[in-house]
């Protein structure tokens, strides 16, 4: 399962016959390197409906034909456009062709009436991914291992404004991962802050690196977390705190292997 990072919230999966789109927000975002019209997928996973999350989902399902997967009242609100959409909610847990999708709690706002934002916690190719859509801090996130079991790749939102801040965020990764095994990664998008700053509330035991909207590489052996910082635009990884460098990636775009 490749995964590669589109900036701000968007993130896109792919195993070499499905493709699976997150939170799609490419038009007005200064962070995106791909355009919405670039975009083809077989599946798009919506966390919620504020427009830094949704706002290019209604036309690149209407163009691909995509199958939408979110919460029951967002599946509402695209099926009173005409857009068919498989409505689910917090605990359900559902297969589909890439793979398996549970929606975990999220503390956010929904940006629908009576609604809930969510997580998703994704099983691809023997692979567990979270990504945490816009949270605070929850104790939720340690039982996300205990009774789901070790996470490879969690995804999560740094902002201290909207989402969680650096301490919070720090927390976060422990509950998530408190035992790593050798080839864990724990991603952590920031919007606001600096590497050296989730670093150092982890406690400097994590190289912590710079990765610019659709870039990433291989990452070595050993728990990091990736911070995406405000207005990137192009390039590839970058020093992390511990002055340590990941390889690079053929073109510089080339997607992670999790």
């Amino acid at each position: 399962m490749n995964i590669r990072y589109l900036g701000h919230s968007a993130f896109e999966l792919s195993d070499g016959d499905t493709t699976v789109l997150i939170d799609p927000f490419l038009t007005g975002n200064p962070a995106a390197t791909r355009t919405a019209d670039e975009i083809a997928c077989d599946y798009v996973l919506i966390t919620h409906a504020h427009g830094d999350h949704i706002s290019d989902a209604e036309a690149i399902l209407r163009r691909t034909g995509a199958t939408c997967v979110t919460t029951n009242e967002i599946a509402g609100d695209l099926a009173a456009k005409g857009i068919e959409a498989h409505g689910m909610h917090l605990g359900g847990k559902q297969s589909f062709d890439f793979g398996s999708v549970k929606l975990v709690l999220a503390l956010h706002g929904s940006g629908v009436s009576g609604g809930h934002a969510c997580g998703f916690l994704i099983e691809s190719e023997g692979k567990k991914l979270y990504f945490a859509g816009d949270t605070a801090l929850t104790t939720d996130m340690q039982l996300l291992r205990d009774v789901w079991g070790p996470i490879d790749i969690a995804v999560l939102p740094v902002g201290s404004y909207f989402t969680m801040d650096v301490p919070d965020a720090a927390v976060a990764c422990r509950q998530i991962a408190r035992h790593l095994r050798p080839d864990q990664v724990v991603l952590s998008v920031v919007t606001g802050v600096s590497c050296a700053a989730v670093c150092a509330a982890l406690g400097g035991h994590r190289r912590v690196l710079r990765a610019m909207p659709n870039t990433s590489s291989a990452i070595g052996a050993s728990a990091t977390a990736l911070c995406a910082p405000p207005g990137a635009r192009a390039g590839g990884w970058g020093r992390g705190c511990g002055g340590s460098r990941a390889p690079a990636g053929g073109d510089g775009a080339a997607p992670h292997r999790a």
